[in-house]
C-alpha cells in the first residue's frame, strides 16, 4: 500500500496488514462491486478525475457497475476516508427499492436459527466443537432463498383480522433479504452465556433455577448488550476508518453471491458443487471420530510405541497429556484452535501466536512442572481444572459453605486451603496479563486513531451536524445511508429499561446468589469496556475474553459485606457484564455489515432483536436437554472416554468462583501457591510499551504484530483435557492461510470461505444427526472394540490421572 493510500496513519495501517491476510479478498479483482470469489470479469476501465462533492453512485450507475472506482483520487471527499481494502470490496451504489421484509425472510430466519441456536448451546458443554458457521447460513440461505423465489406461487395472503396483506413471492430473492436472514442468524443462532450460572446452580448446588426466571434473565442480558451498541456505534460503525474485518469478509461474500445470482457463471456453479460435496463428505466422515472410530480423535504416535509407559503416554497423549507429536482427524479438535476461530478464517500471524502460546504452555511449562519443580511443591495434579485438598482428593466445596451462604471457617481450617493444578495456576497468571495487556495495547497502538476520531466527531458537532451520524461523516457509504431513517436513541433506551427491570426483578424476587447493587456495577463495567474492546476487535479481529477479571472484581465487592458468598453469584454477575459486551460486539459488527450492504438501520435493529427472541428459548431447551441427559458426565461423576462431554468450562468456572468468592482474594493470594499470581496484571501492563518502543525503533521488524494480548490469552488457556488438535490445526493453517494464500491466491479467494462454511456445516449436521438418531430418544451407544477402547480410545493405557 503506497503512502497516499495510508489514510489512517501508520498505526492503523499496520493493523490493516495484520488482519487483511484473511479478509482482504479482493486485491486482484474489480472493486466497485466487491468482485472477489470467482468473478470472471477482469477488465479495468480508467475513471476520470472526479473533483469535489460529486455523486459517485450516479457516475457509477451511468458508466456501469464494473467501473474501477479505486482509481478515483484519494483526496476526493467521498472516498478519502474509506480505507483502501473497503473500497476494493464494498459497493458504492445502492438500490433503495429492493425488498427487505418478506415471507421468505421470516421463513429462512426460523429455518436457520432453530438448529443453530440448539447446536451452538449444546457445544458449550463439549471440550471441542466446530462452530455453527455464519458462512454456512450465508451460503445455504442464498441457495434456498433463490429456490423459493423460483418455486413459490405469488399469492396475496391477507393477515387474519386485519386489512393488511403480503405477497408470498414478491419477486427475485433480494440481496437485502439475504443479508437480513444472515444478520438474524448471527444474533439468534448462537449461545447464551447465562448457561454457566444456570448449569452451575443445578450441577453443583442442587438448585434448579425456575425456567421462567432463567429465560427472562437470558433475554435480559442479550438486550442490555444490544443497548450498549448505542455507546460505540457513532465511532466504530459509522466512522469509515474502522473496517471490522469479519464484517468486511462477509460483505465480500455477499457481493459475490449477488453477482452470481444475477449473472451465473461456470465458476459459481463449481463453487456450489464444491460446497455441497465437501459438506456431505465431512458429514459422513465425522461419524468415524464422533461415533464409530473415536481412535481417530487423537493419533498418539508415542502411545503406539509404548502404550503402557507412563512417560511416553504423558508426553504423547492428547487426552490428558502434552500432545507432543499428536495429530487429530476429528474436525472439532482441529477447528477448535483455542476459540480463536477456524483455520480458514484466522490470519496466519494469529495462528502462529496461538500455536507458540500452546507450545510454551504444554511442551515447555508442563514438563518443567512435572519433572523440574515448577509445580510449587504440590505433586498430586498437574493438568486439572478442579479443586483439591492437600492430599490430592476432590475438595468438598459444600462442606465449607454455611447456609447464609458464607465461608465456614471451622470446616475450612479442618480441610485446609484450596489446591489447583500447576497449569491452572499459571493460566490464572497469564489471564490477568491478557486483560491489562489489551487495555495498554489499545492505549499505545490505538490512541492516535481514537484521538483523531474523537477530534473529528467534536469538530462536526461544532459545525452543527448533530442530528445523525450519517450527517457527520461525508464519505460515500454514509451518504448512501442518508436515504434511510436512523434508529432513534430511545429504541436502545427501551431495551436498556426492559433489561434493567428484568434483571433487578429476578435478583430481588428470586435468589440469583448476588446482591442487587452489584448489578449496577456489572452494567457499568460492560458499558466501560464496549468502546476499547470494540476498537480492538474492529482493527484486529481479536475478541478478548474478560470473564476472570469480572469474577475477581465481583469477589472484591461481596467479600466486603456479609452473605452472598455462593460461587454461582459470580457468574450471574459475569454474565451481565460479559455477555453484555459480547452481544454489543455482535450488534456492532452486524450493523457494520448493514452499513456496507446499505440495509436500512431500523431493519438491521429489528433483525437482531427478532433473531434473539427466536434463539434464546432454543438455547434454554438445549441447556435442559444436556442437564437432563448428560448430568453425570458434565458433573464429573462419570468419566467420558472420549473426553468430549466434560463440561470443562463449567468445572473451571466452579474452581475460579470458589477461590474468589467463597474463600476470597485476600485469603487466596496470601497462600504460597497463589502469592505471585496478581503480578500477571503488571506483566500485561509492561509488555505493550516495550513492544511499542521496539516498533518505533525498528519499524521494519513488525513488532506491532507480536500481539501480547493474544499470546497471554493462549498461555492462560486451559489445555488439560484435550491437546490433540493443535498440531493438526497449525499444519492446516499453514496450508490454507500461508501457502495457498501466497502461492495460489485466485484459487484461495474463490474457495476458502466456501470450504470454511462446508467443513463447519458438515460437522454440525453430523452432530445434529447423532443427536436426533442416537441421543434424543433412545440412547444408542457404540459397542467397544479396538478403535473404541473403553479404557482409552487413543490407546494410552498408562496415562497419569489429573
Amino acid at each position: 500500500m503506497s503512502e497516499k493510500q495510508d489514510v489512517n496513519g501508520d498505526v492503523l495501517y499496520q493493523h490493516d496488514i495484520q488482519s487483511t491476510e484473511s479478509t482482504n479478498v479482493g486485491s486482484s479483482s474489480n472493486v466497485s462491486q466487491g468482485t472477489t470469489f470467482g468473478d470472471d470479469n477482469s477488465g479495468r476501465t480508467p475513471t476520470p478525475d472526479l473533483k469535489g462533492e460529486k455523486d459517485i453512485s450516479a457516475y457509477v450507475t451511468e458508466k456501469g457497475i464494473d467501473e474501477d472506482v479505486e482509481e478515483i483520487p484519494d483526496d476526493d471527499p467521498l472516498l478519502r476516508d474509506i480505507p483502501w481494502q473497503v473500497r476494493r470490496v464494498v459497493s458504492l451504489v445502492d438500490d433503495t427499492t429492493l425488498s427487505v421484509f418478506t415471507f421468505r425472510y421470516f421463513f429462512l430466519t426460523l429455518l436457520f436459527i432453530v438448529p443453530g441456536a440448539f447446536l451452538t448451546q449444546l457445544d458449550q458443554y463439549r471440550t471441542t466443537f466446530a462452530p455453527y458457521s455464519i458462512f454456512f447460513v450465508q451460503i445455504a440461505s442464498n441457495y434456498v432463498g433463490d429456490w423459493m423465489a423460483r418455486t413459490l406461487p405469488a399469492w396475496e395472503i391477507r393477515l387474519p383480522f386485519t386489512k393488511k396483506s403480503f405477497n408470498l413471492n414478491p419477486g427475485p430473492f433480494s440481496p437485502k433479504e439475504h443479508v437480513m436472514v444472515t444478520l438474524s442468524a448471527s444474533s439468534g443462532a448462537t449461545y447464551n452465556l447465562a448457561f454457566v450460572p444456570i448449569s452451575m446452580s443445578e450441577l453443583y448446588f442442587d438448585n434448579k433455577i425456575n425456567p421462567a426466571v432463567a429465560l427472562s434473565f437470558m433475554i435480559a442480558v442479550v438486550f442490555i448488550g444490544y443497548s450498549y451498541a448505542a455507546i460505540a456505534r457513532q465511532f466504530l460503525v459509522y466512522d469509515p476508518q474502522y473496517p471490522w474485518y469479519q464484517a468486511l469478509c462477509q460483505t465480500a461474500l455477499f457481493e459475490t453471491q449477488k453477482k452470481q445470482r444475477e449473472s451465473p457463471s461456470p465458476v459459481s456453479r463449481r463453487q456450489m458443487i464444491v460446497f455441497w460435496l465437501v459438506l456431505i463428505g465431512i458429514t459422513l466422515w465425522q461419524f468415524l471420530p464422533e461415533y464409530l472410530f473415536p481412535f481417530l480423535q487423537s493419533l498418539s504416535f508415542l502411545c503406539w510405541v509404548a502404550p503402557k509407559n507412563e512417560v511416553a503416554n504423558f508426553i504423547g497423549g492428547g487426552q490428558g497429556g502434552m500432545g507432543f507429536l499428536n495429530l487429530s482427524l476429528d474436525w472439532s479438535n482441529i477447528s477448535a484452535f483455542n476459540d480463536m476461530g477456524s483455520l480458514f478464517l484466522t490470519p496466519w500471524w494469529t495462528q502462529v501466536i496461538v500455536f507458540l502460546g500452546f507450545v510454551i504452555n504444554c511442551w515447555i511449562l508442563l514438563p518443567l512442572a512435572k519433572w523440574g519443580g515448577l509445580n510449587g511443591g504440590w505433586n498430586h495434579h498437574l493438568m486439572s481444572n478442579r479443586l483439591y485438598t492437600a492430599n490430592g482428593t476432590r475438595y468438598p466445596i459444600k462442606q465449607i459453605m454455611t447456609s447464609m451462604p458464607s465461608l465456614n471457617e471451622t470446616a475450612y481450617n479442618e480441610l485446609g486451603p484450596l489446591y489447583v493444578s500447576a497449569q491452572l495456576r499459571w493460566g490464572m497468571f497469564f489471564d490477568f496479563a491478557s486483560y491489562t495487556s489489551a487495555m495498554v495495547w489499545m492505549a499505545m497502538f490505538g490512541y492516535p486513531a481514537l484521538k483523531d476520531a474523537w477530534k473529528k466527531h467534536w469538530e462536526r458537532r461544532k459545525t452543527g451536524c448533530t442530528k445523525t451520524a450519517n450527517e457527520q461523516y461525508t464519505d460515500q457509504l454514509n451518504v448512501l445511508m442518508r436515504s434511510y431513517e436512523e434508529v432513534p436513541l430511545h429504541w436502545y433506551l427501551v431495551l436498556m429499561a426492559i433489561s434493567f427491570i428484568i434483571i433487578f426483578t429476578t435478583i430481588s424476587a428470586s435468589n440469583l446468589y448476588m446482591p442487587w447493587w452489584t448489578a449496577f456495577v456489572a452494567v457499568a463495567t460492560g458499558a466501560v469496556v464496549v468502546v476499547p474492546l470494540g476498537w480492538l476487535y474492529a482493527v484486529s479481529n481479536f475478541q478478548l475474553p474478560i470473564g476472570t477479571t469480572n469474577e475477581l472484581l465481583y469477589s472484591l465487592m461481596v467479600n466486603a459485606v456479609d452473605g452472598y458468598k455462593n460461587p454461582v453469584g459470580a457468574f450471574f454477575y459475569s454474565t451481565i457484564a460479559g455477555d453484555a459486551w459480547y452481544r454489543a460486539q455482535i450488534m456492532l459488527q452486524d450493523q457494520k455489515i448493514g452499513h456496507y450492504m446499505h440495509i436500512p438501520p431500523r431493519a438491521v435493529f429489528f433483525s437482531q432483536v427478532f433473531g434473539s427472541m427466536i434463539g434464546v428459548p432454543i438455547n434454554y431447551g438445549a441447556i435442559r436437554w444436556v442437564l437432563d441427559t448428560k448430568f453425570d458426565l458434565i458433573a464429573g461423576n462419570v468419566i467420558d472416554p472420549t473426553h468430549q462431554w466434560t463440561g470443562q468450562g463449567l468445572a473451571s468456572s466452579l474452581t475460579v468462583a470458589t477461590q474468589y468468592v467463597l474463600v476470597g482474594p485476600t485469603r487466596l493470594f496470601s497462600g504460597h501457591l497463589y502469592r505471585s499470581l496478581p503480578y500477571g496484571f503488571l506483566l500485561g501492563a509492561l509488555t505493550p510499551p516495550i513492544l511499542y518502543l521496539l516498533h518505533l525503533t525498528f519499524p521494519k521488524a513488525k513488532f506491532n504484530l507480536w500481539n501480547s494480548t493474544i499470546f497471554y490469552c493462549t498461555l492462560g488457556a486451559f489445555w488439560g483435557n484435550l491437546t490433540s488438535g493443535t498440531t493438526s490445526s497449525i499444519i492446516g493453517g499453514y496450508v490454507v492461510m500461508y501457502w495457498a494464500y501466497r502461492k495460489h491466491y485466485e484459487l484461495w479467494a474463490r474457495y476458502n470461505y466456501i470450504l470454511a462454511a462446508a467443513f463447519d456445516a458438515g460437522f454440525n449436521l453430523n452432530l445434529l444427526i447423532l443427536f436426533l438418531g442416537m441421543g434424543a430418544g433412545k440412547i444408542v451407544t457404540m459397542p467397544h472394540w479396538w478403535g473404541n477402547n473403553a479404557e482409552s480410545v487413543e490407546r494410552c493405557f498408562a496415562m497419569p490421572k489429573g
